[in-house]
């Protein structure tokens, strides 16, 4: 490591970051991104020591000034004017309040939510959406041209060997359990700042505390009350939290079109994330390993392209979308979609069809699409919008709505869109 990246003196930073885990100059280090290191070292030798005090000072300030008194709320204020276009009191401080609260004791605040909040049965009904959608986007594995029978055969056992987390962690409805978990932190009252500082060094011994040892398939890394989902590459394994689990999402009375089009596409997004452009390097047991036939591999990259052109043609405020920086979740999304609808259709065969909503005008085919897209409506300001096309790995939410979409054959007859129209072009990529 030291050789690879010279401009960090690694042992005692890694050392002061690690304890009181004791480290040596014998200890593996795994290196995710090579190139990356080497630039970054580069980087920082070839800058300005000033310039590099600065930047490391600035992000200390940045890091900590929300947690400090009004006159750092006014600048940091101004700062977001400027980067953002939006004043930060439009959140009002019991926004902050919880959200502050959630990422740092997120898990008993989690405990909290749950029995407030969670249905027990959203549970059961999310495995059992799960289960359809895994064996949808099984049943596409069967079709797919470019794949030879060997990569195919694994990557089946790979869907298969993917581990399900819904809901919360069992232990946070434990107060004995839960109270084990943050025993070596204290906050105190009025010291609101020295209790951050604290967690974040709790927080940091927590973390070198697992060094050695083997990965805890059911630790969470994010917490119940999140609206959000996650694949973890290393555990293969798909996590969804409670607070994803509500509308728009998912809502019990919904019509079974829009849930499979809002938190069944969620699931197919996720699941794909397993077999996406960095997902799909690692095998069933999470082991970073070329696992593919070459041939296989040449031809997913062949597919991916027409990906990268498409939404690198895309524009927000005149400026273009990465396509390769955004491929992952752009084949996530694709992905997705074609699996929910799939399992939809399957659902539909067993159960029959359900009864339209009256006044609307829409079939329930047509309800699945609309489900998926009402998830991403937004609105941001241009100076987001620009940092997002920077910073973000997915796509503006416009296009991941209007980017699927055109890829899915089935969004074009269920709205009879004429052929060669913006949203039924001729051409449209897929890769899984």
């Amino acid at each position: 490591l030291q050789e690879l990246a010279p401009a960090v003196d690694w042992m005692p930073f890694l050392s002061t970051v690690f304890y009181p885990v004791e480290l040596n100059e014998s200890e593996p280090v795994v290196v995710y991104a090579k190139e990356y290191l080497e630039q970054v070292s580069d980087l920082i030798l070839a800058t300005d020591k000033c310039l590099l005090n600065n930047y490391m000072i600035w992000n200390l300030v940045r890091k900590t000034s929300p947690f400090l008194d009004q006159r750092f709320q006014d600048a940091e204020e101004k700062f977001m004017e400027v980067m953002y276009g939006t004043k930060k009191t439009c959140r009002p401080r019991w926004k902050f309040c919880i959200s502050d609260t959630d990422n740092n004791l997120g898990f008993a605040l989690g405990a909290m939510f749950v029995k407030a909040t969670f249905a027990e049965d959203s549970k059961q009904v999310a495995e059992e959406m799960i289960a359809e959608i895994k064996t949808a986007f099984e049943e596409s594995l069967e079709t797919l041209q470019w794949m030879d029978e060997e990569t195919r055969k694994s990557a089946k056992e790979k869907a298969d060997a993917i581990y399900n987390m819904i809901g919360y962690p069992k232990f946070i409805m434990d107060p004995k359990e839960l109270d084990k978990v943050f025993n070596d932190y204290e906050a105190v009252p009025d010291l609101y700042f020295e209790n951050v500082m604290q967690f974040y060094n709790f927080s940091a011994r927590v973390t070198a505390d697992q060094l050695r040892k083997p990965p805890n398939r059911d630790q969470w890394s994010m917490t119940p009350p999140t609206v959000n989902a996650y694949y973890s590459p290393t555990k293969n394994e798909i996590v969804f939290p409670a607070g994803i689990l509500q509308a728009p999402f998912y809502t019990r009375a919904s019509p079974k079109s829009l849930n499979f089009g809002g938190i069944g596409v969620v699931v197919g997004h996720e699941l794909t994330h397993a077999f996406d452009d960095q997902g799909r390097e690692y095998d069933k047991d999470g082991n970073l390993r070329p696992w593919w036939k070459n041939s296989s591999v040449e031809a997913f990259k062949r597919q991916t392209e027409c990906m990268v052109e498409q939404y690198g043609n895309y524009t927000i405020n005149g400026e273009a979308i990465n396509g390769k920086h955004t491929l992952g979740e752009n084949i996530a999304d694709n992905g997705g979609l074609k699996a929910a609808y799939r399992a939809y259709q399957n659902w539909l065969k067993k159960n029959g069809d359900e009864e339209s909503l009256p006044t609307l005008g829409l079939t329930n085919h047509q309800l699945f699409f609309v489900g998926f897209a009402q998830v991403w409506c937004s609105v941001r300001t241009p100076e987001s919008s620009h940092e997002g096309l920077i910073t973000d790995p997915h796509s503006p939410s416009r296009f991941r709505v209007i980017g699927t979409v055109s890829n899915s054959w089935e969004f074009a007859k269920h709205f009879a869109c004429p052929l060669g129209s913006p949203m039924n072009p001729p051409k449209k990529c897929e890769v899984w």
